[in-house]
């Protein structure tokens, strides 16, 4: 029997392609031990358990970037948490280690490097964070989501998505997604999505135009997030919701996307060729940025700053586009020459060969 020490959390970023690999794991190795290293405030304190995993919770142990009280406590309690990680390592007969990145990752990290057992990376990513810039110095097997990532032995084996994604029938979910959302199989459907949260500038841009763009000819299913304060207004052809539960009917329907261009977004996008005009977060690393790089490349989605995603720009850039159908079934096409629809199965293939 094979015991895997999983490690990662914080956001869905890191916890999602932990759980769709340990899905996969799972599912190869019935019998396998399967722990998963967290804090207790992140996502995965919920969803970990929830999937019926084990998780072991450590301190949240930010890294300092200024001189202050927590960057002097800061190294003796880190030395804390990797020596009792590497004496979980040693007692519970870990066989390898895989982190995602996030606050738990980088003292799993250097507990297997203590505890002399191999370890696997996966980035989600395009630009690395530093728990995984660090862990990939110590192995070979490193996994990236988006071509180009900047690891050392980056291997692509794209995002482990969830199952409901990766083996997704496109036929079958588009003709449940119709009514299943009251949405009409004869007009083409306009995704926009700001992630679960919503995004601000998203909404409210779509928000405005709505009408053009129904009046276009497309219909619009808008995923407003829990925090947006908008009221639907009742237009015929546009549906609000304020959560999906079934984001992979909403991404069978969708004929064209507004999003966010996070890594799990991007990710299902390509895998399911859907066309997008994608709108990077604008605080933070950047890193939405460079998560879009390889499809808008192959021109399977635009790219839109923040601050110019506007009805303006809606009504010059995006309806001519949408009403150009042969160039949004190219960009389907484009999208989908990139999209990985296997990434939990390479991510296990590769955690195989740390083991061998």
């Amino acid at each position: 029997m094979t015991t895997y020490l999983l490690a990662g959390g914080g956001t869905a970023g890191h916890v999602n392609p932990l759980l769709a690999t340990a899905d996969e794991l799972r599912r190869r190795q019935p019998d396998a031990e399967i722990i998963v290293v967290g804090t207790a405030t992140g996502l995965e304190a919920r969803l970990v358990p929830e999937r019926g995993y084990e998780l072991v919770t450590i301190a949240k142990l930010p890294f300092p970037r200024r001189p202050n009280r927590a960057a002097v406590t800061f190294a003796p309690g880190l030395a804390r948490v990797i020596s009792g990680l590497a004496k979980l390592i040693v007692e519970r007969h870990v066989d390898v280690v895989v982190g995602f990145g996030g606050y738990a990752a980088a003292p799993a990290y250097l507990a297997a490097r203590r505890a002399r057992v191999p370890l696997v990376i996966h980035e989600a990513n395009a630009k690395p964070g530093l728990a995984n810039r660090l862990g990939a110095r110590f192995t070979p097997f490193v996994a990236v989501a988006f071509r180009g990532t900047p690891l050392p032995h980056a291997y692509v084996a794209g995002m482990p998505l969830r199952s409901e994604i990766e083996h997704l029938d496109l036929a079958a979910a588009r003709a449940e997604a119709y009514p299943f959302f009251d949405l009409s199989p004869d007009r083409p459907t306009l995704l926009v999505t700001g992630g679960s949260l919503g995004a601000e500038r998203i909404n409210s841009t779509v928000f405005e135009s709505v009408r053009a763009i129904v009046d276009a000819g497309y219909q619009v299913l808008h995923i407003v997030g829990g925090r947006s304060s908008l009221v639907d207004p009742g237009i015929e052809g546009y549906r609000m919701l304020r959560y999906c539960d079934r984001m992979e009917l909403a991404l069978a329907v969708a004929d064209f996307a507004v999003s966010r261009a996070g890594a799990a977004t991007v990710s299902e996008l390509a895998a399911l060729g859907v066309p997008s005009a994608l709108v990077p977060y604008a605080v933070g690393n950047g890193e939405q940025r460079f998560n879009a790089r390889d499809i808008v490349g192959a021109g399977g989605a635009v790219l839109v700053n923040d601050s110019d995603f506007t009805p303006a720009w809606v009504s010059a850039t995006l309806l001519p586009l949408l009403a150009d159908r042969p160039r949004v079934a190219r960009m389907a096409a484009a999208a989908a020459t990139v999209g990985v629809r296997d990434g939990s199965a390479r991510t296990a293939d590769l955690i195989g060969e740390a083991l061998a």
